[in-house]
């Protein structure tokens, strides 16, 4: 079988950890089975002088035409971005942007499917290569695509005629599924194939190893939170928080915030303004192969997200030991099945506040945690995918 991965969600040379779980998913899909791969994951580019000294645009441009990442070939077609108009036009501009590349790959890899992730534009764009080449296309639900996008008139037909015309379609969770049969797409076009982890990566590992490894004191207590610094994933909230915690005298734990994002500036500044410096830590970017020893370090981890597919850093946090406290949205719930595992709460400081100081206060059973957050490997995954693209292929479905 020979399969062309289709995604702006991939990592590359300037963004190593850019949705590295689309990657995860297919290179376990290319190990595990006799599947040989392809990707194509477009950039965007914007032809005007002063977005060049942007700093996203300016790493952009630095993102090579192609490269190896983990053995795996990948290319990178420019297409056309109009910031903040234009956007139903997006689809039709990466179409044309990646057709001529897709059609030189497909003359020395005759390509049996499209693997196509995020709904749009991706997907638009995908539909519009699996007619020109013939090719059935499976198009991957991942979150925003299909939570946020269809609320847009303009964006809202163009998700539903790609949905329509998939030879199938893949949620990563429940949730996601659930909106799409909302959009007048049949159920039974719809697998859900949640995310799964790299149990040679995500595992348990020594407390005290961990912190050593960080330059974390032993003794203190730890609550991590490992996401972008945007509002979507309400960091700010969580800062709000720990506010709250601190005045009422109960501030007895670190936090280490981990990523990087627009908000940076604005969400330490609120720190210093409190005078939290020594209790919150803003920690930067870290690499996806350093997120165990933060993981094996927390006493819990949390995720404060207003919208989420199946968010991997609870899924991780869970394969190393490590509680979870977050947001009861889309397919957290479905990840945190039991007070066990972790605890849901509500997107507002007092009950951010309430279910940390509930985490900090409860017996966790880690051994139960480890064994629940070990059942998912990515081989698992490979072998549900795999199954769609078999079907999709001895059906025809174009």
């Amino acid at each position: 079988m020979k399969v062309l991965t289709f995604s702006t969600l991939f990592p590359n040379y300037k963004q190593p950890n850019n949705a590295v779980f689309v990657k995860h998913r297919m290179a376990a899909v290319h190990r595990f089975f006799d599947v040989d791969l392809r990707v194509v994951a477009p950039v965007p580019y914007f032809p005007n002088l002063p977005y060049r000294f942007v700093d996203k645009w300016k790493t952009f441009a630095e993102i090579p035409a192609r490269e190896n990442i983990d053995k795996l070939p990948v290319y990178h077609p420019r297409y056309l971005v109009t910031p903040k108009v234009g956007m139903a036009l997006y689809g039709y501009f990466m179409f044309l942007g990646v057709v001529r590349r897709v059609a030189r790959i497909h003359k020395e890899f005759s390509f049996d499917l499209i693997d196509a992730h995020y709904i749009y534009p991706d997907g638009v764009a995908a539909i519009l290569l699996g007619k020109v080449f013939r090719k059935p296309v499976v198009l991957s639900a991942r979150g925003t695509d299909i939570n946020l996008y269809p609320e847009f008139k303009t964006i809202r037909p163009l998700i539903r005629w790609a949905l329509g015309k998939a030879g199938h379609v893949i949620a990563v969770c429940e949730s996601l599924r659930e909106s799409m049969v909302n959009l007048g797409i049949a159920q039974r076009k719809i697998s859900v194939i949640p995310n799964g982890i790299d149990p040679d990566i995500f595992r348990p590992a020594s407390q005290l190893d961990a912190r050593q490894k960080l330059g974390l004191k032993n003794e203190e207590k730890i609550l991590i939170s490992v996401g972008a610094l945007i509002e979507l994933k309400g960091t700010h909230i969580l800062i709000d928080a720990l506010t709250k915690i601190h005045r009422s005298g109960n501030l007895a734990f670190n936090t280490y915030i981990i990523g990087k994002g627009e908000q940076r500036d604005r969400l330490q500044k609120i720190i210093n303004s409190h005078n939290l410096q020594d209790k919150i830590k803003l920690c930067g970017e870290v690499k996806n192969s350093d997120l165990p020893h933060w993981y094996n370090a927390a006493d819990i981890s949390f995720l404060g997200s207003s919208r989420e597919g199946w968010p991997n850093v609870v899924s991780e946090s869970l394969a190393c030991g490590t509680p979870v406290i977050a947001t009861s949205v889309n397919g957290i719930p479905e990840i945190l099945r039991s007070e066990e595992y972790g605890l849901l709460v509500n997107r507002d400081a007092r009950s951010f506040a309430t279910g940390i100081m509930a985490g900090f206060n409860k017996t966790w059973d880690r051994e139960k945690i480890i064994d629940y957050g070990q059942s998912r490997p990515w081989a698992v995954v490979a072998q549900e995918v795999y199954t769609v693209f078999q079907r999709v292929l001895e059906t025809g479905a174009c």
